[in-house]
């Protein structure tokens, strides 16, 4: 484990020069094979019972804690579902409460319906239950942040008129398995915080072994790196354009850190073929989430303090999980 604060030799290693990618004017189509399967599951993300489940039902009612005081009379699990139902149709916390009477009637049931000032208290500080992704012994991991809007005024207004209010937005850190899908991480932040952050906080999250990380240039620093190889994982960062070898004391003396490797593969092959030769460019599927994300739910939060906010957030990566789970394209490079 590196303990020490990795110094830049300036000396003994001169920047290195500027590597020109070879710009890819061909775009390549794919197709998607499994279409019949994945047609299917489409429609069964618009089911209520992905996000109302049995267990949910069975579940409803709270329990006594045998503390003093009021007791809950619905569990987190009904709390939980009705803001599935809220973030996955996009509704107001009243019109949800409406809905959710509607299809308790035509279900047959004879549960009550949490009140809209219900949910909205209890969002506050519920803790939402953990997706239960399946195991597969080991995996890739990309992270990636991406700007959701609190408040202001849209993208169409701003361009025809220019800002007049002020506009805020928070960032949404996320760690996905890019062979899977699944988010496996995530957390909120102000703007005002870098991505490099929030690297403990995610990986303190995944469950599962975790073989490469795969980031973008903005995680290259010292702490980034260290945090992952502490973990167990090898970095996939790629060094800035003017990246100098790091030492600790004297020059060579951790020669096979993994950021020394890559400046000095990159040196030899050229930044576009190391990143093909390591498989760099499937962090972009990190991006592809975060398009499903805002596609599904919105690109604004429509909580308005930062605890329901938090819990918002998990809401809504919990609901792209089941999606996920009902099933996903399989795509082919046409030829």
């Amino acid at each position: 484990m590196l303990s020490l604060r990795l110094k830049q030799n300036k000396k003994t290693h001169q920047p290195m020069s500027k590597v020109t990618e070879k710009q890819d004017t061909a775009k390549s189509s794919y197709r998607i094979k499994n279409w019949s399967s994945y047609n299917k599951s489409l429609k069964q993300r618009g089911q209520i019972g992905l996000f109302l489940s049995d267990a949910a039902i069975k579940g409803w009612q709270g329990h006594k804690t045998g503390k003093r005081g009021g007791q809950f009379v619905y569990s987190d699990l009904a709390i939980e579902a009705v803001l599935l139902l809220k973030s996955v149709y996009k509704l107001a916390y009243r019109q949800t409460e409406g809905m959710l009477e509607n299809i308790l009637e035509v279900m047959g049931l004879e549960l009550g319906v949490p009140s809209y000032t219900q949910v909205c208290r209890r969002a506050k500080s519920m803790q939402v239950s953990a997706y239960r992704i399946p195991p597969k012994g080991g995996m890739d991991l990309v992270i990636d942040s991406t700007g959701v809007k609190i408040y202001g005024e849209g993208e169409w207004k701003v361009r025809k008129h220019g800002w007049s209010k002020r506009r805020t937005w928070l960032k949404v850190h996320l760690g996905i398995d890019p062979d899977s899908g699944y988010v496996h991480c995530v957390t909120l932040t102000g703007n005002e915080k870098s991505d490099s952050s929030q690297i403990p906080d995610l990986l303190a999250q995944v469950k599962e072994p975790v073989r490469r990380v795969m980031l973008d240039g903005a995680y290259d620093t010292a702490e980034c790196w260290d945090r992952i190889i502490e973990q167990g994982a090898q970095p996939i960062i790629p060094p800035r354009e003017n990246a100098r070898l790091w030492y600790e004391e004297n020059p060579g003396d951790i020669a096979t850190y993994p950021r020394n490797v890559a400046i000095e593969e990159i040196e030899a092959i050229g930044r576009a073929a190391w990143k093909h030769k390591i498989g760099y460019h499937r962090r972009s599927l990190a991006e592809t989430s975060m398009f499903r994300l805002k596609t599904i739910f919105g690109d604004r939060m429509y909580s308005r303090t930062p605890e329901r906010q938090q819990t918002e957030i998990i809401i809504k990566t919990k609901a792209l999980n089941l999606m996920t789970a009902t099933g996903m394209p399989v795509s082919v490079k046409s030829a």
